[in-house]
């Protein structure tokens, strides 16, 4: 079991920025999934993996995988009150779920 925040690296994002958007997407996700494998996801160690893609699309391509795929999801739009422009899209948060289920949306992405 396990959760992934998928980040836009073409925004530039600092570390600190980038943590707040994971945890934004990790509980916006978490509120979604299936009590039973939140359970589960709890007992196992909550495993988090944090990795990149390049652009706005590729994001929104891994979205569409994970409606497929019904996994939870959660995609974060910023306020816009530090580093970026208003309603830009950061990050993508996909599940908890299985490893096995996970990896078919995200297995060949990089770690950030």
């Amino acid at each position: 079991m396990k959760q992934v925040m998928v980040v836009r690296s073409d925004l530039k994002m600092g570390k600190g920025k980038i943590a707040a958007q994971c945890c934004h997407g990790c509980l916006g996700a978490y509120k979604r999934a299936n009590p039973i494998k939140v359970k589960e996801w709890e007992r196992s160690g909550m495993a988090k993996v944090t990795c990149k893609v390049g652009s706005l699309e590729e994001l929104l391509e891994l979205k569409k995988l994970a409606i497929i795929n019904k996994v939870p999801h959660y995609l974060v739009v910023d306020a816009g009150k530090t580093q970026i422009p208003t309603s830009t899209t950061t990050v993508l948060a996909i599940g908890p779920d299985e490893d096995e289920i996970i990896d078919k949306i995200t297995g060949d992405l990089k770690l950030l």
